[in-house]
């Protein structure tokens, strides 16, 4: 485990040791279990720590427990998320936060820091996280989320997540959602207009849009037609800009795209 609360380290470390937690580990492809105790065999208060230990280990751990947040930094834990993923991939990492909690229901930059929240765990997830755990449980610390991810990981799942970061998930899905939602219904345009942003992401240029499009179109009514779009979208007037912000607010359908043969 890594964390720089001490008092965090020490009680996790003697509570997972002491109650000698077993979990049932699929040991091959049909199907057969063995039940393994977990142990947890050091603790760590920085990452440079952790990858000195690593580095000169004779076993490597099968899981790294791994604070989100150190010294004040938020978002602290990525960078050793990503270090020990790329140098040592056989281990899974569990971040082990009270960040990703369910924030109170309070509206001052609620909103914000629940999307800001989802944003994290999936940029974990891509930096090479497995699991997602609270600190915190209704009734205050409880082992039992370090527990439930090391036995959801050993059944050979991919990803586990507790109830508290599922339900900040949740939140910060239905915010994206819904703010999409909100500016799309503020921008409309015409059919020549998504018919340019189909083509346009279709790989087209303006010439090539002009020529496809039924009307009296010209290469330079479709420059101007693009910059328009550009301003109603409140973007840089980039081609790349506009697909995937059309996309994002549901103005096309990725699925409506077709790609013109060279």
């Amino acid at each position: 485990m890594v964390d720089d609360e001490p008092i965090i380290r020490k009680a996790v470390k003697f509570e997972l040791n002491e109650r000698h937690e077993c979990v049932e580990s699929v040991v091959d492809d049909n199907g057969n279990t063995e039940k393994r105790e977990i142990v947890m065999t050091d603790c760590y208060a920085s990452g440079p720590l952790l990858m000195n230990a690593l580095s000169s280990a004779e076993k490597l751990p099968d899981y790294i427990l791994v604070d989100m947040e150190f010294q004040g930094e938020p978002t602290g834990g990525l960078l050793i998320i990503e270090k020990v993923h790329k140098l040592y991939p056989s281990i899974k990492l569990i971040v082990f936060s009270g960040r990703f909690d369910n924030p109170l229901a309070t509206t001052e930059g609620r909103e914000r820091r629940i999307v800001e929240i989802g944003k994290v765990v999936f940029e974990a997830l891509d930096r090479g996280a497995s699991a997602f755990v609270s600190k915190n449980a209704s009734g205050g610390f409880s082992i039992e989320n370090i527990v439930r991810a090391v036995e959801s990981l050993e059944r050979g799942e991919d990803y586990y997540f507790n109830y508290p970061v599922m339900l900040t998930l949740k939140e910060a899905a239905e915010e994206y959602f819904k703010a999409s939602t909100a500016m799309a219904e503020q921008i409309t345009i015409s059919d020549v207009e998504r018919q340019i942003l189909l083509y346009e992401a279709a790989g087209c240029t303006a010439q090539e849009i002009a020529f496809n499009i039924e009307g009296k179109e010209n290469e330079k009514s479709i420059q101007e037609k693009q910059k328009e779009l550009s301003r109603k979208l409140d973007i840089v007037n980039k081609s790349g800009s506009r697909i995937a912000k059309a996309i994002q607010l549901r103005l096309i359908d990725i699925n409506e795209i077709k790609y013109l043969k060279r």
